[in-house]
């Protein structure tokens, strides 16, 4: 690829960016947004953190033997009990590093 595709490429990504970014600073008012799409969108944030968390819970270590990593599966029930009882993400987030924190530096010296 030869300097002029290159600057030629960095141009257009740059103006592709920032048409997305204007149309949605000069659209704020003009349009409305659904009422079903509104609805839709109050789940993004808990779907984008399950989808974060989710691969480091189920997946085992890598370089690992283990089939399962029970500190971080126990970590993640406490948290989702957490979130499900008290409704708070801060609480969640708490104690479940708390919890996963506490088990894989308190196990070991209790396994012996």
């Amino acid at each position: 690829m030869n300097d002029l595709t290159l600057w030629g490429l960095f141009v257009a990504v740059g103006i592709a960016t920032l048409v997305l970014r204007l149309a949605f600073i000069e659209g704020h008012g003009r349009w409305s947004v659904p009422p079903l799409l509104q609805r839709a969108l109050q789940y993004v944030p808990a779907s984008v953190l399950a989808a974060l968390v989710a691969p480091a819970v189920v997946l085992p270590p890598a370089g690992s033997d283990v089939l399962v990593d029970w500190p971080r599966l126990l970590a993640a029930v406490i948290a989702a009990l957490m979130a499900w009882f008290f409704r708070n993400t801060l609480y969640s987030l708490l104690a479940g590093m708390g919890s996963l924190l506490a088990m894989q530096n308190l196990l070991p010296l209790w396994i012996g």
